[in-house]
């Protein structure tokens, strides 16, 4: 009986459950947002941008970055070009390290002068002989270089009407002074810089405006299509290697071979495929071909 009794108690209470009191336990129904027509809520709005801004950035970073065709024109412009001394260039091999856009730190100069001597002086007439492209800087060699090893018959000095002249195993005549070495420093990747930038970068050390009548008489003496040449500042068949040089520098590269008749050929490269790139090869000391590619 007390079992029974159990039973119909508990079926009382189930029977008498407040079934509604339950439903709080359910989440409440959701109320659609309202927007304004013709409005919408974006998707990942932020995320979308930042990512837009991150490739728009980095394809302008890579755009501002020195381009292999602006470092061939600067090779072809520079290198090779005459100038006039503006400030004293000091010799060592470190070289003089200036930062391009600022003012020169005449501090510096002076100290690097008073410790390694100076190997051009103001109104002199140097060369550029090199331009190195580094990460950051762009290295520049003055009439070979402070690097450089010279020979006692390069310091020979010798008096041509009363000029002083440094003696030269060949090239234009007219040069003054030993060699150096520019750091141009830009404290970034390079800049894509055109060949009249790079001159201003340098005009607190070099006047490329005015050259010394030496070395126009020597371009003077040339044949007529080698003057074009030189002028148009491009390399054709039948240069040697000093007109090559004084139309469109020195080469990024050089590659020596012989051909099937066993003579040696050398080809300067200037440029980097698949860029533009232009290939001068040499037989002896003469261009027997010109090729440009693209």
């Amino acid at each position: 009986m007390l079992r029974l009794a159990y039973f119909a108690l508990a079926a009382l209470l189930v029977a008498g459950a407040d079934i509604p009191q339950v439903s709080h336990l359910r989440p409440p129904v959701a109320v659609p947002a309202q927007f304004p027509p013709g409005q919408s809520l974006p998707v990942l709005p932020e995320f979308a941008k930042a990512g837009e801004q991150h490739v728009r950035e980095k394809k302008d970073s890579q755009v501002d970055r020195l381009q292999p065709a602006s470092r061939l024109e600067l090779v072809r412009y520079i290198s090779g070009e005459f100038a006039r001394v503006v400030k004293p260039l000091p010799g060592g091999k470190k070289g003089f390290r200036i930062k391009a856009g600022d003012r020169v730190d005449e501090v510096a100069l002076r100290q690097a002068v008073a410790n390694r001597g100076s190997v051009a002086n103001p109104g002199d007439t140097v060369q550029v002989t090199r331009l190195e492209f580094k990460e950051r800087e762009i290295v520049i060699d003055i009439n070979g270089g402070g690097r450089q090893r010279t020979r006692w018959r390069d310091r020979i000095q010798v008096n041509v009407g009363g000029i002083p002249q440094v003696a030269s195993s060949g090239g234009p005549p007219g040069l003054q002074g030993s060699g150096a070495t520019l750091i141009l420093d830009y404290g970034r990747p390079l800049p894509d810089i055109t060949p009249e930038e790079l001159k201003q970068h340098l005009a607190a050390f070099l006047d490329f405006a005015r050259q010394r009548s030496a070395a126009t008489n020597w371009v003077e003496t040339l044949p007529p299509e080698f003057q074009q040449a030189i002028k148009d500042r491009h390399a054709v068949v039948g240069m040697d290697r000093e007109m090559v040089i004084a139309a469109i520098g020195r080469p990024d590269h050089k590659v020596r071979e012989r051909d099937a008749d066993g003579l040696e050929t050398e080809d300067w490269i200037y440029g980097h495929p698949p860029a533009k790139t232009v290939f001068v090869k040499f037989a002896g000391n003469r261009v027997t071909s010109v090729r440009q590619y693209p």
